[in-house]
């Protein structure tokens, strides 16, 4: 009976041991899909039990604490890292730094953690994902109260929000650069097409002044600053495009553009929808009198009727090009069939 009895409470045990396992195992996928609300519940939970033995400061555990991990089975520095997704070398460090102090340690030397340091590790990697140093994150542990942490989040919560606006930003302009390259990288340079083209949002800068001698660069310099004027946030780091009138067209001048402006989808005006003539050319900025020749000459032999504007863009330039001779030009010109 006693033999008997003895293997039930190890058979018991072992399955005891294998379920446990096999729900740890269950944890990290359910971590991936549900991270933000686990980080929430982990945060909630260590701040409203700061006196609970898994510290974020360096002590030995004292002897309950040994004796009690003795009726619990422990978890090994290579089990905490798979269950908190964080490197042994990352663990170790922690309890050098004693960030995080092992449970207990073996006759090998081999430290051994509790489950609770699960939650523990996540709730540094959160405030690591905040930005914060392992110093910092062991002066706010140390100090830790509800209204600590909620202050502290939500100034973490402007930094994130200034951080998504602005990445945001840069994700338009990217996507309106891969836009604009990957709309000419096979084209015919040689061709002159007449073509629809949709509407298309533009920021459309107000009429530049050449009076009294100023140059093309003071008419560009002018721009920006009005930009700025009229939205303190915008990015300018599109690039600045010129458009000509059909008036200036007919007399042939389309040295220096009436206005300037930008390809941001958010602008507050539009590039009209309509049937363009859009010609090619290779050269530097302003290389454009032959394109501009070539176009007119087209409308004309096509016999259609010049409305305007023309939307100059250099859609392969700096960013792309290292030759700036070897730009890509295009004009595109609003026409109707005559």
């Amino acid at each position: 009976m006693l033999v008997g009895g003895g293997k039930k409470k190890q058979t018991r045990e072992t399955k005891n041991k294998y379920t446990r396992k096999k729900f740890l195992n269950f944890l990290i996928p359910v971590f991936d899909l549900c991270e933000a609300l686990w980080y929430y519940v982990i945060i909630i939970y260590i701040v409203h039990n700061p006196s609970h033995n898994v510290t974020l400061h360096a002590r030995q555990p004292s002897g309950k604490e040994l004796k009690d991990s003795m009726n619990t089975e422990l978890l090994s520095i290579s089990e905490l890292a798979k269950f908190s997704r964080v490197s042994r070398t990352a663990l170790i460090h922690y309890d050098k730094v004693g960030l995080v102090k092992p449970i207990a340690r073996g006759g090998n030397n081999y430290r051994h953690y509790s489950d609770e340091h699960i939650a523990l590790v996540n709730l540094i990697r959160t405030l690591q994902h905040l930005g914060m140093s392992l110093k910092e994150i062991t002066l706010v542990a140390q100090r830790r109260t509800p209204k600590s942490i909620l202050k502290l989040f939500r100034e973490q919560i402007d930094n994130i929000d200034r951080d998504i606006v602005s990445l945001t930003k840069a994700r338009r302009l990217m996507e309106t650069m891969i836009g604009v390259i990957d709309d000419v990288i096979d084209i015919d340079e040689s061709r002159i097409y007449l073509e629809r083209q949709p509407e298309e949002r533009i920021f459309l800068g107000p009429y530049n002044d050449y009076s009294n001698g100023r140059t093309l660069n003071a008419a560009l310099l002018d721009f920006y600053n009005w930009c700025k004027v009229y939205d303190s946030d915008m990015n300018l780091n599109y690039s600045a495009w010129g458009t000509f009138s059909a008036d200036r067209l007919k007399r042939s001048d389309w040295m220096w553009p009436d206005r300037f402006y930008f390809n941001n989808p958010d602008g507050q005006d539009v590039k009209p929808e309509g049937l363009y003539a859009t010609g090619y050319a290779r050269g530097n900025y302003g290389d454009t009198d032959d394109l501009y020749r070539r176009l007119m000459a087209f409308i004309k032999e096509r016999k259609l009727k010049l409305i305007g504007p023309s939307f100059e863009t250099y859609p392969l330039n700096e960013i792309s090009i290292m030759d700036p001779t070897n730009y890509l030009i295009r004009v595109s010109i609003l026409v109707e069939a005559g």
